[in-house]
């Protein structure tokens, strides 16, 4: 959505008179609502890429003596926009601060993937009414997937009339104004594009640390699961374009990081949307593996886009990671076919063979939803054994709960809580049992690892991860911290490792 269509859409999705008589005192500001409808649609439109970000002059200086505060739920994709936020706030004049007592702005960026993730930001919605009572020049904003839902906002309206903004995913490029028309306005701002905007590039970003680094490759899914909100919060699928994205890698290569993710909802489908060149995810990471950065890792994965020419790329190795994860929710292809994943058992299985014929010595883990509508014993049974037969080293597991304005949200929840706790608790005692398995063969093994700081659970240890994402606690030098060293494994657990570093760090180079 470019300037002109936003304020096109701005007069179209004027309040009605129901509307107004719900919520008038709410739209004499900004007001463009989230709708469901229109987050439906997949549009042909062209997607346009703008270079040209910059903050306008009459918002520089803003934030000069004012502090911001973000708090980040959910994925690393959240984490990459709370990036970019922050790095808008700072060009603004702000500064940052870890204590939300502290700050000027409030900005909750918001996970709408599960409904324990939403509980959690309501939760803190209303500790903040206080805060705000104590400081009426407070600015508390509600961003992120969250705000993409009209639920959401109509339950901020009805409930919730502390918080001063309400934008999404697809507007974050438009946050000075935002926080001008707030500052401005005595009323609630709200701004939510429902259909997908433009791909902005040269968005300033601050980035957690020196030592590892997302990029972002693309936008949006257009899978359309069945359980699934992030259609309708994140948009259809648009890519960044490769040049722009190589840049990137290859400046923060030059800033000295170690490692980069790429990220997307839908990863593997990079560059499906191009219509000018026949370029996806094998290419870019067969240029990126040739970038001077030691470890290259892509996240998530959809099966169905996961193809023979990027497995053909990951198996050349190298600063190509060999962890994958690919989620797989069930092992059931008839619950499959109800989520709509659009593979079978039989599909998945043989694309986990031709991974590891390929990447011998791969490591898979994986997404399980247990209890989905309609799941009987004999298909979670399923998918126990296709858990056994692939031999992931560890999942993320959960509870299905619908998410409203998703189809599975219509369907009858017919398994009973009751039994899909005890099916997660079976699921997680085969998940712990192989994850136990996996680590025990790193006893006395000598293994790589990036070292990114202290122990959380004791100062006096370093700790990092091996190119396989396991976690490994050891003693060793400060001067540690940013590198990759060598670290003998002493004792595998089941979760993580304990070890000791086998060189002196003068003797380590990092590759």
């Amino acid at each position: 959505m470019n300037e002109q269509q936003r304020l096109d859409n701005q007069r179209v999705n004027s309040p009605d008179k129901k509307s107004a008589k719900d919520y008038s005192k709410y739209f004499e500001a900004v007001y463009i609502p989230p709708s469901l409808k229109d987050a439906k649609k997949r549009g042909k439109e062209e997607v346009k890429y703008h270079n040209d970000f910059s903050i306008q002059k009459e918002f520089l200086g803003m934030g000069t003596g004012r502090k911001f505060y973000i708090r980040t739920y959910g994925c690393q994709m959240n984490e990459h926009d709370t990036e970019v936020m922050a790095g808008i706030f700072l060009g603004l004049g702000y500064e940052v601060t870890d204590q939300a007592e502290d700050a000027n702005v409030i900005l909750l960026n918001t996970c709408a993937i599960r409904e324990n993730a939403e509980n959690k930001v309501f939760g803190e919605i209303g500790h903040l009414k206080a805060l705000k009572r104590e400081k009426p020049d407070l600015l508390i904003g509600v961003c992120g997937c969250m705000s993409q839902e009209e639920s959401v906002v109509n339950k901020i309206l009805e409930k919730h009339h502390h918080i001063d903004m309400i934008f999404g995913t697809h507007n974050i490029h438009r946050l000075p104004n935002i926080l001008h028309e707030a500052y401005m306005s005595k009323e609630m701002v709200i701004e939510v594009w429902s259909k997908e905007g433009d791909v902005i590039e040269n968005l300033p970003k601050v980035r957690r640390g020196n030592i590892k680094a997302w990029v972002n490759i693309m936008y949006g899914c257009d899978k359309f699961c069945t359980y699934c909100i992030v259609p309708y919060t994140r948009g259809k699928e648009r890519s960044r374009r490769p040049d722009d994205i190589i840049q990137e890698v290859r400046h923060l290569a030059a800033q000295g990081y170690q490692e980069i993710t790429l990220l997307g909802q839908n990863v593997n489908a990079y560059g499906k949307d191009f219509d000018d060149i026949q370029y996806g995810l094998g290419d870019l990471m067969d240029e990126i593996r040739k970038i001077d950065i030691p470890r290259v890792r892509f996240t998530t994965s959809h099966p169905r886009d996961f193809d023979d020419h990027l497995i053909e790329v990951l198996a050349k190795g190298g600063n190509l990671m060999d962890h994958i994860h690919l989620p797989v929710q069930s092992g059931s292809t008839d619950v499959l076919k109800i989520m709509a994943r659009k593979y079978t058992r039989e599909q998945y299985l043989e694309l986990v063979r031709k991974i590891k014929a390929a990447i011998p010595n791969v490591s898979l883990t994986t997404d399980i939803i247990v209890g989905y509508p309609n799941e009987t014993e004999e298909q979670f049974e399923e998918t126990l054994s296709l858990y056994r037969e692939v031999g992931y080293e560890t999942a993320y597991t959960f509870i299905y709960s619908p998410r409203e304005g998703t189809p599975a949200a219509k369907m009858t929840d017919n398994v009973p809580m009751a039994v899909k706790k005890e099916r997660l608790q079976r699921l997680n005692a085969v998940v712990n049992e192989l994850s136990a398995a996996a680590m025990k063969k790193y006893q006395d093994q000598i293994v790589d690892v990036l070292v990114e700081g202290e122990s959380k659970n004791n100062p006096d240890m370093l700790a990092g991860y091996t190119s396989k994402s396991r976690l490994v606690n050891f003693k060793g030098p400060k001067t540690a911290i940013g590198k990759i060293v060598k670290v003998k494994i002493t004792d595998a657990k089941t979760w993580s490792l304990n070890g000791e570093i086998v060189e002196e760090l003068q003797q380590v180079e990092v590759n």
